[in-house]
């Protein structure tokens, strides 16, 4: 039976910067006629990966559409991809995910030869305002960002538009902690002397403009708007009086320089004459940088995060090795720097590498720690004909304290990764999928032993169709696996709306759903939703804060998806928790 794959894949995008120094104070010359900015990027490569796309709550989104140049595949019900064999450059490689219901998202990274992963975090597309064409208009969410808009727009293709205006706007600051993931590409762009330039953000803002039909629309050429984007408290003291703006151009996965912002009181103010992203950014030279890790014995170990820290302030960003141990990501030319590995068992690794004037490999670095003991994990996978599986993968989740869950590729059957434990922290679970014919295996409990730890064969014979489930607190998933109903119209006499069943082994039914007539993909909260189960119950008056995100309604025969998560408070009101969820279930009338 298929579970959640809670996300876990972070890309090595290091854009650490130092704030207030001069970019070109490393004698780094700026040819005033640069040659095409993809030269920068190598040369064509070949490389596979694997991802996950989820929501801004960080459940996975089933069915989006992922593209790797002219590769595109879907995500299954874990929100997880595959593909192998993409055109990419060797130091570049832009990905992109595209779902109804939700803002555009992408991702770029440096690749290795490995099998490179991926995560991707899509916003809900919920306007913010609807405006009316032909009249000035201005549209502010709670930070204070701002955008005034003079009514002119126009289609993708240059027509004029005129009609209602929806207006997506959402604020990425610098301190929330998913910024590597919500963000487009990397902080990776081209000034306006067309030359190489690592980011250090001061904000981002992501506008999508609809038109009543749900086309995308632009402002008419010719035509400006004016932001305001609030500076993040933790900036505010050392933001610079004007920065430049850098848009994303979302065909070719990389920041370009247009126009600058002032800085009047807290926020910066700047006019734009397009929208997808802006970027307040101070820029500075890139360099690449690699690194492996390595347990005593020389293995490669596997999802491993490595953290870069500027020596000079503190800002961190964060990579997680590939099967081959090897992490890449760019990071400021000539600046000292600290490299920091830590998981759940404490601080495994520090040490100071830098400054380096060009790209740079550095020694392998070997984890020798009395907190952790390394394993080789491996096994085989088949499918119900005893065949190997070809396309696939494996989610291995720990007890607390052993760290997030992780996707291990398949490949010709097999698997296997170098993993590092918490010395004491030994079980483990293993949960199989058949990419190809949506079928997985049963969540199988193991432990870990030092040098190997094999689990023998795992068969993949359970077709993955629906499924419900919720989790409160740190309590193991309960999950209802059969009598399944889903409907948009009440059969019981009641108002029509929305409604969810399942049962659990146990014979626990889950009901979710709405009496609001009117529900359409988007995010609700419990004036509009109710959970109903032995173990849950969450409905108007419980004092809440959750929040139900609706992500498709199929027709009949097709599936509704939606997952909700936060906080409730038991009905005697002695005790809060945390829960969250999702529901995938076919829709019969």
């Amino acid at each position: 039976m298929m579970k959640l794959l809670k996300a876990m894949l972070v890309l090595f995008t290091i854009s650490i910067v130092l704030i207030g120094c001069n970019p070109d104070d490393d004698n780094i010359t700026i040819n005033p006629n640069p040659v095409d900015f993809s030269k920068n990027f190598g040369a064509s490569a070949s490389r596979d990966f694997i991802g996950q796309v989820v929501n801004a709550d960080d459940y996975p989104i089933q069915g989006a559409t992922v593209k790797i140049g002219s590769i595109a595949a879907q995500t299954d019900a874990n929100g997880v991809f595959i593909i192998n064999g993409a055109s990419v450059y060797e130091h570049f490689a832009y990905i992109t995910a595209t779902k109804a219901g939700y803002n555009d998202g992408s991702r770029a990274l440096i690749p290795t030869t490995g099998k490179n992963k991926v995560k991707i975090m899509l916003t809900d597309f919920v306007p913010t305002m609807t405006i009316a064409s032909g009249t000035a208009s201005e549209v502010s969410i709670y930070s204070g960002t701002k955008i005034k808009f003079d009514g002119a727009f126009q289609t993708e293709s240059g027509t004029p538009y005129s009609g209602n205006v929806s207006v997506c706007m959402f604020h990425l600051t610098p301190s929330n902690p998913d910024v590597d993931d919500l963000m487009p590409g990397m902080l990776y762009a081209q000034d306006a002397l067309g030359q190489e330039r690592l980011l250090e953000t001061y904000g981002m803002l992501q506008v999508e403009l609809r038109g009543s039909d749900g086309q995308k629309l632009q402002l008419a050429t010719g035509h400006m708007a004016q932001i305001t984007m609030r500076i993040d408290d933790t900036q505010l003291a050392v933001a610079p009086a004007t920065i430049p703006l850098w848009h994303f151009d979302e065909v070719n996965g990389y920041w370009k320089q247009e126009g600058s912002a002032t800085k009047i009181g807290n926020n910066y103010v700047g006019n734009v004459s397009h929208f997808s992203w802006w970027n307040c950014d101070i820029p500075f030279v890139p360099i690449n940088l690699s690194v492996r890790v390595l347990d005593g014995s020389g293995n490669p170990l596997s999802d491993v995060s490595v953290a870069i820290q500027r020596s000079s302030n503190g800002n961190t960003r964060y990579g997680v090795t590939d099967n081959n141990g090897a992490v890449s990501g760019i990071v400021p030319a000539n600046e000292s720097l600290t490299i920091k590995i830590t998981n759940p068992c404490g601080t495994l690794y520090t040490g100071t590498i830098g400054p380096f004037a060009t790209d740079a490999t550095l020694p392998d670095i070997v984890i020798n720690n009395t907190l952790v003991t390394s394993t080789l994990v491996q096994g085989s996978v088949l499918d119900c004909n005893n065949t190997n599986v070809t396309n696939g993968y494996v989610v291995l989740r720990g007890t607390p304290g052993l760290g997030s869950p992780s996707i291990i590729p398949i490949s010709n059957g097999v698997f296997s990764t170098n993993r590092i434990y918490c010395n004491g922290v030994t079980q483990f679970s293993l949960e199989a999928f058949d990419f190809d014919d949506s079928q997985s295996s049963d969540v199988q409990n193991y432990n870990f032993t030092p040098s190997l730890t094999n689990v023998g064969s795992i068969t993949t014979c359970t077709t993955v169709t629906e499924l419900i489930w919720h989790q409160i607190d740190n309590r193991p998933a309960k999950y209802f696996t059969h009598g399944f109903y889903g409907e948009t119209t009440s059969a019981d006499g009641l108002p029509g709306g929305l409604h969810l069943t399942a049962t659990s082994a146990d014979g626990d039914v889950l009901s979710i759903g709405s009496y609001n007539a009117n529900i359409v993909p988007g995010s609700y909260t419990s004036a509009d939703f109710y959970v109903d189960s032995d173990e849950l119950y969450i409905i108007i008056p419980t004092v809440n804060t959750i929040i139900f995100h609706v992500n498709s309604i199929g027709p009949v025969g097709g599936y509704i998806d939606m997952s909700f998560s936060g906080t409730f408070t038991e009905v005697d009101g002695s005790v809060v928790h945390t829960v969250n969820g999702q529901a995938h279930v076919k829709r019969m009338q």
